[in-house]
């Protein structure tokens, strides 16, 4: 009877501490993503480019951030955006190349956010296409005359954060 329940134990203390793990290793997953909720309604998730760009001076280097967010009370619902620290020459839109897995290049049309030094894409289906990719490709001309940009994402937990923000925002997942 004493060895069962000393065997009891020691099954329970492992299976806690595999539960435990576990847990531990679902929280990592989005430890490389920093979340914030406005007091506008705007609930957030960003995420550090694996890459680093050199910035226009060519002294110090930055990894772009991919947020993507969610508006609880307003249109529209959902928006991905790409901040950098050097503007883009375009003043409304910019043709953004992505490449999720690896599959090929799409274009698409992104606004260009003040000062140009933020790129939006509004709607569920930009967010919808990343919930099961592990990996995005980002590239966009800085200007005619000065090059192109790239920002690589591990996308290590994006469905969760997702998860997460649909929960705070109180929507449907996209």
């Amino acid at each position: 009877m004493k060895l069962f329940v000393g065997i009891g134990g020691a099954v329970a203390t492992a299976f806690l501490l595999a539960s435990a793990c576990g847990i531990a290793q679902a929280g990592s997953v989005l430890d490389n993503w920093r979340f914030d909720t406005g007091s506008n309604g705007l609930v957030t998730a960003s995420l550090h480019a694996t890459n680093k760009l050199i910035t226009g001076g060519g002294a110090l280097s930055y990894s772009p951030v991919l947020t993507i967010a969610c508006r609880a009370n307003g249109e529209p619902r959902w928006s991905e955006w790409l901040q950098l620290n050097d503007a883009v020459s375009a003043s409304r839109t910019i043709t953004m190349s992505v490449t999720v897995d690896k599959a090929s290049k799409l274009n698409e049309s992104w606004s260009v956010g003040p000062r140009g030094r933020t790129l939006v894409r509004d709607g569920a289906d930009g967010i919808r296409r990343l919930v099961s990719a592990d990996r995005l490709l980002l590239s966009w001309r800085f200007g005619l005359l000065s090059g192109r940009g790239e920002a690589d994402f591990d996308l290590a937990g994006f469905s969760e954060a997702v998860g997460q923000i649909a929960g705070t925002c109180n929507t449907e997942l996209p």
